[in-house]
């Protein structure tokens, strides 16, 4: 699924030119945040046994808080992928202006 994330997304990275992974540092603000928390939300469900991941379903390499590696990569292609998206539609529709531009 991730996979199918990065090449239905990314590609808007070279076609439309928008920009994204030029400004890491504003993707990494934007994302990281974010990120901490699902990372601590995950690991307390982990260790209260809320859910657990399939080990069919995964590499089985797990990072810290025994959290899949896959989950890691969850938290950071899908919202850069979504950023992506949002910076293409701004592209095409060249006068919508979202976020701190305005």
């Amino acid at each position: 699924m991730l996979a199918f994330t990065v090449v239905g997304s990314f590609w808007l990275e070279i076609v439309l030119k928008v920009g994204v992974l030029r400004r890491f540092k504003r993707v990494l603000l934007s994302v990281l945040p974010v990120a901490t928390i699902f990372v601590i939300w995950d690991s307390y469900a982990i260790s209260q046994d809320h859910w657990h991941f399939d080990s069919e379903q995964i590499l089985g390499v797990f990072g810290p808080f025994g959290i899949p590696v896959e989950e890691y990569l969850f938290f950071l292609i899908v919202p850069i992928a979504a950023i992506m998206t949002i910076e293409a539609v701004r592209t095409v529709k060249k006068k919508w202006i979202v976020g701190d531009e305005a």
